[in-house]
């Protein structure tokens, strides 16, 4: 599986990424800056997380206009798949590739602490190493990580089981207390229709190794390998 990484002013999390990839596939991914305007051939994008542009404007807003975000747009519209973390989210829903919006936590404040997720739909490059309705813990690190849509929207993302992770209280039960940021039905991550894009807020390449204290992240990087390979 070849990957790339897109790399943006204010990008803090693309070497995390870079080497849990590197580590999944045996090879590192190219890291691509965002002035650029051309790809090389990849089976997976990654849009890390971080605070791109500082956040300034809207977050993920004025990333969504680099010039390798065309890019990034046309190939996923092409069917390779593309994955966000965090601001990398925020950047695809900013980008059109994902519907919805990613707001101010619920409680403005700044959220850094590890949190349990369930899977909510195992049928996909991204989740198939996972168990549907399994429960895992991965950090988030975010204070716009509060998703958003309206009525209609939520409805045809749950009709169309586009919701991958789901933020719930130890035990997997969907509760206030389980969801971090406010989240419209507790979505912690959410694909596009076809389940080729991802974007999720809480970071799986922070739960990689050993010396993580987890490694409930590996499934995901190790089914990409598996399905992309």
């Amino acid at each position: 599986m070849k990957a790339a990484v897109i790399v943006f002013p204010g990008s803090n999390c693309d070497r995390d990424v870079s080497v849990a990839l590197e580590h999944a596939t045996g090879a590192k991914p190219a890291m691509v800056w965002h002035r650029d305007s051309d790809l090389p051939p990849v089976d997976l994008i990654v849009v890390p997380g971080g605070f791109s542009y500082g956040d300034y404007l809207r977050s993920g807003a004025m990333a969504a206009k680099s010039p390798v975000m065309r890019e990034v747009v046309a190939r996923a519209r092409a069917g390779v798949r593309v994955l966000g973390i965090c601001n990398g989210f925020q950047i695809l829903t900013e980008a059109g590739l994902l519907p919805g919006a990613l707001m101010r936590n619920a409680g403005l404040k700044f959220i850094c602490r590890t949190v349990d997720l369930r899977v909510e739909n195992a049928e996909s490059a991204f989740t198939s190493a996972f168990s549907k309705g399994q429960v895992v813990r991965f950090p988030v690190a975010h204070h716009d990580g509060n998703y958003f849509a309206d009525s209609d929207t939520l409805a045809q993302i749950e009709d169309a089981g586009m919701v991958a992770f789901r933020y719930v209280a130890p035990g997997g039960v969907i509760d206030a207390s389980g969801n971090p940021n406010g989240s419209a039905n507790a979505i912690a991550g959410l694909f596009n229709e076809t389940r080729t894009v991802l974007g999720m807020m809480p970071h799986p390449e922070r739960a990689f190794e050993p010396l993580h204290g987890n490694t409930d992240g590996k499934a995901l990087f190790d089914g990409l390998v598996e399905a992309l390979s």
